[in-house]
């Protein structure tokens, strides 16, 4: 009877590790921000001039033409929140963070700006800007209202 435990702690003492390192490793490979692989894989380019863009209209893509993907963006966003409101612009940044992850170090400052453009379009209403703020990239979009 010793025998069998001891013989049973061994073997689960083996292949324990085993498995751990093989399921952490197939988790690690799905992660969120790991780059998309394949067909999935989606770009937005700030001058690939093969369409318009996410959330953007043909216009808007033309004068983003030659920007960074982060000034790109930047005009997006800020023709989404004035087309529409700061909920949409702010639904937009969400998606491309999402789509677009080496853009995240970017987040905050586009999340502020937002902000600050949402306070000019209601000529200065905080508390109507102040409505559509929700957590997107840490709360920077209320920020950029208040400051």
């Amino acid at each position: 009877m010793k025998q069998l435990v001891r013989r049973i702690g061994q073997t689960v003492a083996l292949t324990l590790p085993v498995v751990l390192v093989t399921t952490g490793t197939l988790a690690v490979t799905r992660v969120p921000w790991a780059p998309p692989t394949g067909l999935d894989q989606q770009v937005v380019a700030a001058s690939s001039g093969d369409g318009a863009g996410i959330g953007r209209s043909a216009t808007a893509t033309t004068k983003t033409d030659g920007l960074a993907p982060q000034d790109s963006l930047r005009v997006a966003l800020l023709d989404e929140l004035r087309a529409k409101n700061p909920s949409a612009a702010l639904d937009l940044l969400e998606r491309s963070m999402r789509e677009q992850p080496s853009l995240t170090p970017y987040c905050t400052s586009l999340a502020t700006e937002l902000g600050k453009a949402a306070v000019r379009k209601y000529q200065g209403d905080v508390q109507r800007a102040r409505s559509f703020a929700r957590p997107v990239c840490d709360g920077s979009f209320a920020a950029g209202i208040t400051g």
